[in-house]
């Protein structure tokens, strides 16, 4: 099986993957999923946005009106996943739980929502004859890596959530589709991915805490969880660039920058861009948020750059940008 990434190598100034005409995007009235939606369209192609509108939103996707194809549906509905495959070229499977720590509540969550969801996608690939898949991974799959910043070679992989375990699960089915089916494949792991249309994570959380009650701050933890950020319209630029760009047969990513941020950093740039004064910062304890958090990750991004591609933002200006957003989104009154 050849692979791009896992060994840090990348192909340089080459174009290999022409335009897809025909794009299904599982979640892409997500988050995520909106943004990657609005690269596709702009480059051309006719859109199919798969998605049970659990956390999209119709307004990220409305300003495209008539000119992308919207189908609300459950991946988990193995016939309706087959009927919308029929004529599909290529598949950004994002689609999932966009919430770790629901997975500690609701065990089964990640099972379903990540792992079977993507069975089922991978499924009707297969009775469809559509032969490329990218899929939305996370750098909670390395778990707590003893190398940071932390290469797409690193093993053996042990998440220590169920989200986690869910993200590696999937990369594993996919990997065995390429390996028995002929797919071809690129695994995106994600830094922590923000900016705007956020509808969860610790910026979000905290200017809600911050609009409830603006004298306070409450941080889960004990501040010094240290993670790799990306603003969200560089990650999708990233997803097209590289499924434009290199051609393994499993080409695998760490999509993210160079650099950290601590959520005690984070929580004094989300309270200076609210402008609200003598915040008290209150802190729960711990070195984690919740049961399952990593409380520092940094990724080696170094096999994108490689391949020519640039962000606009390191990880504090993306969190300063993401929160200036947000606040204009959400409110503060």
């Amino acid at each position: 099986m050849k692979l791009n990434g896992l060994e840090n190598v990348a192909l340089k100034n080459t174009t290999i993957v022409a335009q897809y005409m025909n794009v299904l995007v599982t979640g892409g009235a997500g988050f995520i999923g909106s943004h990657l939606v609005d690269r596709l369209v702009a480059r051309g192609d006719t859109v199919t946005i798969f998605d049970n509108m659990s956390s999209g939103r119709h307004e990220f996707i409305s300003h495209h009106g008539e000119t992308i194809h919207f189908i609300e549906g459950d991946l988990l509905d193995l016939d309706a996943v087959k009927s919308a495959m029929v004529g599909i070229d290529l598949v950004f499977h994002l689609a999932a739980n966009p919430d770790i720590r629901l997975g500690t509540i609701v065990t089964d969550t990640d099972l379903k929502q990540g792992t079977v969801a993507t069975y089922n996608v991978l499924e009707a690939m297969r009775c469809a004859e559509v032969k490329n898949i990218a899929f939305a991974s996370s750098s909670v799959v390395y778990g707590e890596a003893l190398e940071m910043p932390t290469p797409e070679s690193y093993g053996p992989l042990f998440p220590i959530s169920l989200y986690g375990a869910s993200k590696l699960g999937s990369e594993a089915l996919i990997t065995s589709w390429v390996g028995t089916f002929g797919l071809k494949a690129w695994l995106f792991r994600f830094a922590n991915i923000v900016g705007a249309r956020g509808t969860h994570g610790v910026i979000f959380d905290f200017i809600h805490k911050l609009k409830a009650d603006p004298s306070r701050l409450e941080v889960l933890g004990n501040g010094r969880q240290e993670k790799s950020y990306m603003e969200v319209m560089d990650c999708a630029r990233a997803m097209v660039h590289l499924t434009e760009t290199v051609d393994a047969e499993v080409n695998c990513f760490n999509l993210g920058t160079h650099d950290t941020c601590s959520v005690r950093r984070i929580a004094e740039i989300v309270i200076e861009e609210t402008g609200f004064e003598d915040v008290s910062i209150e802190y729960t304890g711990g070195d984690r948020g919740w049961a399952g958090d990593v409380p520092k990750t940094m990724l080696d991004p170094n096999a994108l750059f490689e391949t020519g591609f640039a962000t606009n933002f390191d990880s504090e200006e993306a969190i300063r940008h993401t929160a200036s957003t947000l606040i204009q989104e959400i409110g503060l009154e």
